[in-house]
């Protein structure tokens, strides 16, 4: 979890689906540019299925200049399958644990820690974007979208979701935050098929502790994009946290036993660490 995020949620909701771990296996600029869409091959368009109670119509695609875009086919739309999933890299935070750096720009073995964290993303999704609030033309360098905050002012992971979810081109959105380079590679994979298999609007990830506990990961999220008006309703009321708001939709909750995994480096010193562990 980022150092702008708000302290960890509660345990997860009984009610929530939790899945266990899988097999053992091997400057401001509207809302981004220069999207760049995988190798993936284009799916034709389709709408929106209807959803349950509390569920949103889809909002209207804020159009990013250069944006490519992945659309679903009807099946798609159902079913998270790579070529239906954007995507986004958390990087839009104030770093105030790291002395107001840019976290995202940090380095880590010879590249930023935000650059870690999108080729790792990569090979797991249809398309890729980038949330962040400074060094703008730093980011979009890397030849994938960039997009600021919804809401000003720093306003924590909430804001930077829902600039990804009001930017993307396709069904769904994962989102992971910049300061965890080590994710699992299959993250997605995993996130969707528990949203698949519960007819879920988000699906969360959370770790296995030493003392078996379980500890949220709710930067680490796939999620319909047809939630942005939801969320765009929570945060203008005020609201910040995550938990608050995903406990609103219908949820799986993913359970990783490797919590290494989701190591996160939220000061210099903790960054020395990560990268003493490769």
């Amino acid at each position: 979890m980022t150092a702008e995020d708000p302290p960890p949620p509660e345990e997860p909701d009984p009610k929530r689906q939790v899945f266990g771990p899988s097999p053992p296996a091997g400057e401001r600029l509207g809302r981004g540019e220069n999207f760049e869409a995988s190798a993936l091959t284009p799916l034709s368009p389709s709408p929106s299925p209807a959803r349950g109670e509390g569920s949103q119509a889809r909002a209207p695609r804020t159009r990013v200049p250069g944006l490519q875009s992945v659309a679903p086919t009807a099946l798609s739309e159902s079913l998270p399958t790579p070529p239906a999933i954007t995507g986004l890299v958390l990087a839009g935070g104030r770093g105030t644990r790291m002395g107001g750096v840019d976290k995202g720009l940090q380095p880590h073995h010879g590249l930023p820690l935000a650059r870690h964290a999108l080729e790792r993303l990569r090979p797991q999704v249809g398309a890729l974007l980038v949330n962040a609030n400074r060094h703008l033309d730093t980011y979009r360098a890397w030849g994938v979208g960039v997009v600021t905050d919804a809401q000003a002012d720093f306003a924590g992971p909430l804001a930077g979701m829902l600039a990804g979810l009001e930017a993307a081109q396709t069904p769904w959105l994962v989102t992971v935050p910049c300061d965890t380079p080590g994710f699992p590679a299959d993250l997605v994979a995993r996130l969707a098929a528990a949203a698949q298999a519960e007819d879920a609007d988000v699906a969360l990830a959370a770790t296995r502790e030493a003392d078996g506990s379980l500890q949220p990961q709710p930067v680490f999220c796939l999620l319909r994009t047809a939630l942005a008006p939801s969320l765009r309703a929570f945060l203008d009321a005020g609201q910040r946290k995550i938990d608050r708001w995903t406990a609103q939709h219908r949820g799986a909750t993913v359970v990783f036993d490797d919590a290494g995994a989701f190591f996160n480096a939220n000061t210099l010193d903790e960054l020395a660490a990560l990268q003493r562990e490769g």
